[in-house]
């Protein structure tokens, strides 16, 4: 059964899961917005979403550009979870998995590191 919870709560939850990232890794995301949308139009079930050049492909000819986006997608989060504590864990996830592509880190090695 789906968590119901408030967009204003959520969006909490979010805020929350970025404040446990590592300072320095904070430090180091550059040119990147997080955002909270209800879901993906193109894939109703996408928890996240990175879309941008990541860090590790960036070159002296990067600038001028749009901030990268991470979004964090809410209805299927909530849809997956059985209670608020689930949510948050789903979340903290969601958001690592989505910071790690910002960095240039693949699937296929967060699947590896148990982050997929």
């Amino acid at each position: 059964m789906a968590v119901e919870m408030s967009r204003v709560r959520f969006d909490e939850l979010v805020s929350d899961a970025l404040d446990l990232i590592p300072v320095e890794f904070a430090r180091a995301m550059n040119n990147v917005v997080v955002l909270v949308e209800d879901h993906n139009p193109e894939e109703p079930s996408l928890l996240g979403l990175y879309e941008g050049i990541a860090l590790t492909e960036r070159d002296s000819t990067y600038g001028g550009v749009l901030p990268d986006r991470i979004t964090v997608y809410r209805e299927p989060l909530l849809a997956m979870c059985a209670d608020e504590a689930e949510v948050v864990d789903e979340i903290a996830v969601t958001v690592v998995h989505e910071i790690a592509h910002h960095f240039g880190i693949d699937d296929e090695r967060l699947h590896e590191l148990g982050w997929g």
